[in-house]
């Protein structure tokens, strides 16, 4: 299928969905993320795709939701978005799709992954990054908490100590340091990524797919036999954040460029 914000091209049994919104490093807003669950949905799940890689055009993976177009949609009268809705119906069959995939999805992540960005990437089985790519969960600097099921991705991958770490602080992971605290699987030099990416994507394709399936199967179940609770939880917490002042003042203080002054409240 053909879609605005997102590539999908399917070439001996991987289907490679490319984010494609780099001239606002593929944020998230109203039809990318339409466009994205409809090609993990339907395109990936096609029976003749195999195996997934998700990457981003451009310098970047994804920098999360477009808080510029979430703040312009108010500053023209038009009613704030209900974070938890957009999380229910658009964000999390995208997070659940990939996980519940009976295929392997691999992640090339090629800059910044910040935010839902951060949690796509998180939310596939392998992820590759190149050197320049960085991970951060920077909820907490517009006053949310992080959602997109980085709440149970991440600690089950580096730990409370760490989850603590990013979520609190929301300070950029650099690669290096995500694959030595296990939160990602392997980083490459940026030249070297998509080959690499493209290589293990099209290796994973003509393994054992059953074998593949039922291991991801089980391994769910073990590690993330929470997800369904913690997404739900998430978008409640965070239609309550939304609401916050703290929250506009995040928003406004990230698109004008300058610290936010938080109340807590």
């Amino acid at each position: 299928m053909s879609y605005e914000t997102v590539l999908v091209e399917v070439k001996e049994g991987v289907a490679e969905i490319t984010l494609n919104r780099p001239e606002r490093l593929n944020a998230w807003d109203d039809q990318f993320g339409e466009d994205l669950r409809s090609a993990v949905l339907k395109d990936a799940a096609d029976p003749s795709v195999l195996a997934v890689l998700i990457t981003g055009a451009g310098r970047g993976f994804s920098s999360g939701a477009d808080l510029k177009s979430t703040l312009d949609r108010s500053a023209t009268g038009g009613s704030p978005p209900d974070v938890g809705e957009l999380l229910r119906k658009r964000y999390h069959p995208i997070i659940t799709g990939i996980r519940e995939l009976p295929k392997p999805v691999v992640a090339a992540v090629n800059g910044p992954a910040v935010g839902i960005g951060c949690s796509l990437a998180l939310a596939c089985d392998l992820v590759l990054a190149a050197e320049s790519a960085i991970f951060g969960l920077a909820f907490v600097n517009i006053g949310l908490i992080p959602d997109g099921g980085s709440t149970f991705l991440v600690p089950a991958a580096v730990g409370k100590a760490r989850a603590f770490e990013m979520a609190l602080l929301g300070d950029p992971v650099p690669a290096g340091q995500a694959l030595e605290w296990g939160l990602i699987n392997k980083v490459l030099p940026d030249g070297k990524l998509m080959e690499e990416a493209r290589s293990l994507a099209r290796k994973l394709a003509s393994g054992p797919t059953l074998s593949y399936a039922n291991s991801k199967r089980a391994l769910n179940n073990s590690v993330l036999g929470i997800m369904e609770e913690q997404l739900e939880l998430e978008a409640d917490i965070q239609s309550e954040m939304a609401g916050t002042r703290d929250f506009v003042e995040g928003v406004q203080a990230f698109v004008e460029k300058r610290d936010p002054k938080f109340q807590g409240a």
